[in-house]
């Protein structure tokens, strides 16, 4: 078995538009206990399954990811962590642990759905050793100037386009927007909206 089979415990650092591939997002995970940083490309599907649970928005629907908590909750079927477990030519292998109380059964499933499934079910998210000493990226300094420079992506970005333009609206404006976005199932719009909505508060 080894270190480099060591469990380690990631967490959900951050979710920005992807430099490379247009349309993908990159997920960045970041193992709790140290400095190292897992990068994922993932769709932009997923991204907004994650986003939508992490930003606790809820769907005038419920999503794939939703329906499939509520499947498993109504048989009483519990993930209880999911685990990174590969790494083939790029892509991560990860897995559903589940259990009904009695039994515990392994799931094989895409990293990007596993993590959409792991931030609804609450439960942790682990890498092996190997993975991370092998994809990792080693973030020096002060992580928070690394989430500000997602943020800061994601505002120029917001800058550029149409919906940038939140800031001239009132407030009940805004919440007509909000619910519009909502209801147009454009998450990433609806929380630009909320940000603004908090910016006034804040204000």
């Amino acid at each position: 078995m080894g270190n480099d089979m060591k469990k380690i415990k990631l967490d959900i650092v951050g979710l920005s538009y992807s430099q490379t591939q247009s349309g993908a997002y990159a997920l960045v995970l970041g193992e709790v206990s140290g400095r190292r940083r897992l990068p994922i490309i993932i769709g932009s599907f997923e991204a907004q399954a994650i986003a939508i649970e992490i930003e606790k928005m809820t769907p005038s629907r419920p999503l794939t990811h939703d329906l499939f908590k509520s499947f498993g909750q109504a048989y009483h079927i519990n993930v209880l962590e999911i685990i990174i477990y590969n790494l083939v030519d790029g892509i991560f292998y990860a897995k559903l642990i589940c259990s009904d109380g009695k039994k515990m059964v392994e799931i094989d499933a895409r990293t990007s759905d596993a993590i959409a499934v792991a931030v609804r079910f609450d439960c942790p998210i682990y890498t092996y050793e190997f993975i991370l000493s092998s994809a990792g990226i080693v973030i020096e300094g002060n992580d928070f100037v690394y989430l500000e420079n997602i943020n800061e992506t994601a505002e120029e970005k917001a800058a550029s386009t149409p919906t940038g333009g939140f800031t001239s609206l009132s407030v009940d404006e805004l919440k007509t927007k909000l619910q519009e976005a909502l209801a147009e199932e454009s998450y990433e719009k609806a929380a630009k909206i909320r940000d603004e909505l908090n910016k006034r508060k804040a204000s």
